[in-house]
C-alpha cells in the first residue's frame, strides 16, 4: 500500500473492512474512483478523508487574502523594473499615463486615456481626480491619509508614502534616482506590495466564484458584529450593499461638497460676507445634501445610515495659491481680496485640533442646522415614497464635552420636530456622537446621558492619544519598528493596550449610563482582523469598513465569534487576526 492508501487508512474512521460506504461516497464527490476495495487506485490523496466542519473551513481561512480576490493584480509571470517601493495603502493594480493634477485626470479620461494620479499628498480638492484615475501615488502620508482611506473607499489602489519619488509640479515630471518620469508615461503601482513600477505591467482581473458566496453566508451564521460600510457616494453605497453591508456607519457629507459646482456652492458660504448670506449658500447646499442623503436611504432600503455633520477645517475647501484663489473669486463671484482675506483667517497652525467638527456647529449652528433639515427631509421623501422608512443617526463629531453635544442636540431635535410637522409624517433618528478624544472615553458616562449612540472614530482617537499625526508619523515610525519600540502601526491594526482601554472604559461607562446603547467602530481598524476580534470581545454592535472591506470584516468577525467559542485552526499556519496590512514602510 503506498503513500497515498497510508493517508488515507490513518484518517478515515472505517477499518478496511466497512470501506465500501466511505468510497462510495468519495467516488460520488470526485468521480475518479473504479474499484471500491481497492484504495490504492484513489488518484487524489485527499480520498475518503473526513469532512471538516464549517467553523474550522472558516478558521482555516486567512481574511487579508480575500481582500486581493476584489482588486486586479500583477500578472506573476511578467517582467517588472521597480524604481521605488511606499506603503501599499490599498490593494489592486493598475497602470495608466501620469498625470500631476486632478484636473488634468479628469480631461484625459474624458478622452478614454487611463491615467494614474501622482501627487505630493492628495486633499479634498483632487476627489474628482481620484474617480478618474486608475490608482493614485503619494510620496507623503500613511495608511490613514487623505488619499489612502478615499482610494479604498473607491476600490482604487493606491502607494502612499513613496518618499523616493521627487515630483516637480511645475515641469510635470517626477524622477526617483537617475529615472525621470514625464507626464503622459506609463507607471504601474502595486497596492499589494507597494511596488512603483516603470511601465505598463499585464494584470489579472479578479475572479469570484459560488464558493465566495458561500464562504460568506457560513461567515454569516456564526459572527455576532454586524458590518457596515463607510460610504458617501450611490455607487459607495450600492457596493457596500451587494457585499453584504447591513447598514451605513459612516457618511462623511463633507465629501459630498468637493464635485463641479458643490465646491463652488460651499466656497460661497464660507465666503459669505455674514449670517445672511451664508443662509443663502446654505439653502443651495441643502438641496444637493437632501438629494444625496435621498438617495443612499433608497438603496440601503430600511437598514440604518449613519451620517456625520461636517467634519474638517474650513480651510480644506479654500485654495491658497494666488492662481487658485483668483479662480474661486471669479466662480464664487466675490472681490479676489475677500478670498485672500478668509483664506489668511482660515489658516491654522494645527488644524487636526482646530476648528473643526462640532466646533464648527457651535459656531456656525446654521450649518448643523442645513444638514439636519437635509436628512430629516430626505427620511420622510423616501417615506413618503412608499419606500422603508430609513433609520436615520445623525451623528456629531469631535465632541469633547456634554455641553458641546447638548446645545447640538438641540439643534437637531428642533429640526427634526420642524420637518414632521411640515411633512407631516413621523420619523425614526437617533442622534450619537463620534468619540476621538480621550477625554471623550472617559467622560463617556456624561455623554450618554445625551448620546443615543457611541461610534468610535479612531483614526483620530489613535492620533490624539499617541500625540501622533498620521499624515507624517510614517517619517519615523519605520525606525521604532526596527528598534523594537512599536510592533505594526497603530494607524492600520488598532493599539489595543492604549487605544483600547481607552474604548474599553468608554463601553462600560456608556452602557452604565445607558443600558443596551448600540456601540460601533468607524475608522480605518473597522476593516482590519486583529481590530476586529478587539471590537467583538468588547462587546460594540458593529465595525464599519470601506465597501471593498465589507467582506474581509465578515470573515474576520465570524473567526472572532468562533475564537471567543473556543474554537482554533487546525492549521498552525493561519492566524485568523493577522493586520490586514504589513505593519508600515515598504520592507
Amino acid at each position: 500500500m503506498g503513500p497515498i492508501c497510508q493517508a488515507w487508512k490513518k484518517s478515515c474512521p472505517t477499518s478496511s473492512a466497512s470501506f465500501a460506504p466511505c468510497a462510495s461516497n468519495w467516488r460520488r464527490t470526485t468521480k475518479t474512483c473504479r474499484t471500491l476495495n481497492s484504495p490504492s487506485s484513489r488518484t487524489s490523496s485527499t480520498c475518503c478523508r473526513r469532512l471538516i466542519s464549517k467553523s474550522q473551513a472558516l478558521m482555516r481561512l486567512k481574511p487579508e487574502l480575500i481582500d486581493q480576490l476584489l482588486h486586479p493584480t500583477l500578472d506573476p509571470k511578467a517582467k517588472k523594473q521597480v524604481i521605488a517601493k511606499g506603503l501599499p495603502a490599498s490593494p489592486g493594480a493598475a497602470a495608466g499615463k501620469v498625470v500631476f493634477s486632478a484636473d488634468e485626470a479628469v480631461r484625459r479620461a474624458k478622452d478614454g486615456e487611463k491615467v494614474l494620479l501622482v501627487r505630493i499628498e492628495t486633499s479634498p480638492d483632487d476627489i474628482h481626480g481620484l474617480h478618474a484615475a486608475e490608482g493614485v501615488l503619494t510620496t507623503r502620508g500613511g495608511m490613514t491619509s487623505h488619499a489612502a482611506v478615499v482610494a479604498r473607499g473607491m476600490g482604487r489602489p493606491c502607494v502612499a508614502g513613496a518618499g523616493a519619488v521627487q515630483v516637480d509640479y511645475a515641469a510635470a515630471r517626477l524622477s526617483v534616482g537617475s529615472v525621470t518620469v514625464q507626464e503622459g508615461q506609463i507607471l504601474t503601482i502595486d497596492g499589494v506590495t507597494g511596488e512603483v513600477i516603470l511601465g505598463e505591467v499585464p494584470t489579472v482581473p479578479p475572479q469570484l466564484s459560488g464558493a465566495f458566496g458561500i464562504i460568506m453566508a457560513w461567515a454569516d451564521e456564526y459572527r455576532t458584529l454586524q458590518v457596515r460600510a463607510n460610504a458617501e457616494t450611490p455607487n459607495d453605497a450600492r457596493q457596500a450593499k451587494e457585499f453584504g453591508a447591513q447598514g451605513i456607519g459612516l457618511v462623511r457629507t463633507e465629501h459630498m461638497f468637493f464635485d463641479g459646482g458643490r465646491i463652488i456652492a460651499m466656497r460661497r458660504m464660507i465666503l459669505a460676507a455674514d449670517e445672511a448670506d451664508r443662509k443663502v449658500a446654505l439653502e443651495e447646499l441643502l438641496t444637493m445634501q437632501r438629494e444625496d442623503i435621498t438617495e443612499l436611504f433608497r438603496i440601503m432600503d430600511g437598514r440604518p445610515v449613519t451620517v456625520r455633520l461636517l467634519d474638517p477645517p474650513l480651510h480644506e475647501f479654500i485654495p491658497h495659491t494666488e492662481a487658485e484663489m483668483a479662480q474661486v473669486a471669479k466662480a464664487a463671484g466675490v472681490p479676489l481680496n475677500r478670498v485672500r482675506r478668509r483664506a489668511a483667517e482660515l489658516q491654522e497652525a494645527n488644524p487636526m485640533l482646530g476648528h473643526r467638527g462640532c466646533r464648527l456647529a457651535i459656531t456656525y449652528p446654521e450649518i448643523c442646522e442645513m444638514q439636519a433639515r437635509a436628512i430629516f427631509e430626505a427620511a420622510a421623501a423616501v417615506g413618503k415614497a412608499g419606500g422603508a422608512v430609513p433609520v436615520a443617526e445623525v451623528m456629531v463629531p469631535l465632541v469633547a464635552t456634554l455641553q458641546e453635544l447638548s446645545i447640538l442636540k438641540e439643534v437637531v431635535e428642533k429640526t427634526a420636530a420642524a420637518v414632521q410637522k411640515e411633512q407631516g409624517m413621523n420619523f425614526t433618528y437617533r442622534v450619537g456622537t463620534m468619540i476621538e478624544l480621550p477625554r471623550a472615553c472617559l467622560q463617556a458616562g456624561k455623554l450618554a446621558e445625551q448620546a443615543e449612540f457611541f461610534s468610535f472614530g479612531t483614526n483620530d482617537l489613535t492620533q490624539t492619544t499617541y500625540g501622533l499625526s498620521r499624515d507624517d508619523a510614517g517619517a519615523f515610525l519605520p525606525e521604532y519598528k526596527a528598534k523594537g519600540i512599536v510592533e505594526q502601526d497603530p494607524f492600520v491594526s488598532l493599539d489595543q493596550e492604549g487605544v483600547g482601554e481607552l474604548i474599553k472604559v468608554a463601553v462600560e461607562r456608556g452602557r452604565t449610563a445607558r443600558d443596551g446603547m448600540k456601540m460601533g467602530i468607524c475608522g480605518e481598524h473597522g476593516g482590519d482582523p486583529a481590530s476586529i476580534e478587539f471590537c467583538n470581545k468588547v462587546g460594540l454592535d458593529y465595525v464599519s469598513c470601506s465597501p471593498f472591506r465589507v467582506p474581509v470584516a465578515r470573515l474576520a468577525a465570524a473567526q472572532a465569534a468562533l475564537k471567543l467559542r473556543g474554537e482554533k485552526a487546525l492549521q498552525p499556519s493561519t492566524k485568523a487576526a493577522k493586520p490586514l496590512q504589513p505593519a508600515f514602510g515598504p520592507w
